[in-house]
């Protein structure tokens, strides 16, 4: 077997495992958010590092909620370079800066996405919205965040913040595959995994709303 045939082998078996035992999470996540939006409350999404893909995944998406707000800022994505991403995201008190400038108000539903959980921005997002009265929903891989210490100042994990915690039943570093020429593992599951079930939690909350408000695709 070949190692992408592996890969695929894996990475299936990591995605079914999530589709087979994440269900009761995604509806749970899904009541939250439609009785955020049936009362005029938003649906918001953040995530840092990587983990901004799965945000991206839920905005702007042909066939998604064209309703959803998301906080995408670029520091923290990587496109201006993967040391700087990494950086940012374990600083304390910048979270608070984006939940300044970003008006996430009491009855909101906020999706924050991290694989490992640990890193102080998230984590206090995660708090900074509980502390607003919004709802949060973390999206990580518990395997990956139960192995580790966090890095907030206040020791918690995201899972540890949360309403609604969805498992993307990733491994801990999230690479699969062990090949001979290198003791690191290859193979990442957590942005595919990850926006797997943010479609399941979309279609989930659109079959749910009454009129939900859906983008069509500009390339129809």
């Amino acid at each position: 077997m070949t190692g992408a045939s592996e890969y695929l082998r894996q990475a299936l078996a990591t995605a079914h495992q999530a589709a087979e035992t994440q269900a009761g999470a995604i509806q749970v996540a899904a009541t939250l958010v439609v009785e955020a939006m049936n009362s005029g409350h938003h649906f918001w999404v953040f995530g840092t590092g990587h983990s901004h893909l799965i945000a991206e995944e839920l905005y702007g998406r042909a066939g998604g909620l064209a309703d959803v707000r998301a906080v995408l800022e670029p520091g923290l994505m990587l496109h201006e370079g993967l040391t700087k991403s990494s950086l940012l995201e374990r600083l304390p008190g910048l979270a608070d800066v984006l939940l300044e400038i970003n008006d996430i108000a009491a009855g909101d539903v906020v999706l924050i996405a991290s694989n490992s959980g640990r890193n102080a921005v998230p984590v206090e997002f995660a708090l900074g919205v509980r502390a607003r009265g919004a709802h949060v929903i973390a999206l990580t891989s518990m395997a990956h965040t139960t192995s580790v210490t966090s890095r907030a100042p206040g020791g918690q994990r995201l899972f540890e913040t949360a309403d609604v915690v969805i498992d993307n039943c990733g491994v801990p570093g999230d690479a699969l595959i062990a090949v001979d020429t290198t003791p690191e593992r290859t193979g990442a599951t957590s942005t595919m995994v990850g926006a797997m079930l943010a479609q399941a939690l979309t279609v989930e909350i659109v079959s749910r709303l009454e009129k939900p408000n859906i983008l069509r695709s500009l390339n129809a």
